[in-house]
């Protein structure tokens, strides 16, 4: 071989003269995936588009009327907050009535009829709804009256008790005085 290239010896492990970086392909990655989580999460705060009425008014009235309504799907949503399949129908129903000329106390009648008192969010006073009316009314009473048995109880201990909880006590100051347990012990 003559004089040519001289090749280095192998030891098994190759000897790099600066640390390995990370590539630019591997930062664009990061900042792509950084970047698609931040617009996923913004389009899952993204709400669907109301439908607008040729008529502002009338898409006015039909708020107004849709936020007196409740959701017969969602828990305590009215359906111009819900976004259930059931409310934009029912949502639609009351566009169309009012549409057709009727007013909006019809329109309330009318889902009452079909719905039951439920579909309102506040309902009328009349016998079958009085306990809706007065069940947090009478649960404050009765807490109140519980607590006031339970505050008067304490406060009027019988004589008997308050007598041997003294006996007890005595008998305890005696056993605790030096020499009672243990008569060999100095005080």
């Amino acid at each position: 071989m003559g004089r040519g290239v001289r090749l280095p010896h192998w030891t098994g492990t190759p000897a790099r003269a600066t640390p390995r970086r990370p590539g630019h392909w591997r930062i664009a990655a990061s900042l792509s995936c950084a970047a698609l989580l931040l617009l996923a999460g913004a389009a899952s705060q993204a709400g669907e588009a109301r439908p607008m009425a040729a008529d502002p008014a009338l898409e006015m009235r039909v708020n107004a009327l849709s936020a007196e309504l409740r959701c017969l799907v969602c828990q305590n949503q009215s359906l111009a907050d819900s976004h259930a399949d059931l409310a934009v129908n029912l949502k639609n129903q009351v566009r169309e009535q009012l549409k057709a000329g009727r007013t909006e106390q019809q329109v309330i009648e009318y889902m009452t009829d079909r719905y039951g008192d439920f579909v309102r969010f506040r309902p009328p006073v009349k016998a079958s709804t009085w306990l809706l009316w007065g069940g947090p009314l009478l649960l404050l009473c009765a807490g109140g009256l519980m607590l006031w048995r339970a505050l008067g109880a304490a406060k009027f201990v019988s004589p008997q008790v308050d007598a041997q909880a003294a006996e007890q006590t005595a008998q305890l100051a005696r056993l605790l005085e030096p020499g009672v347990l243990h008569p060999g012990a100095k005080p």
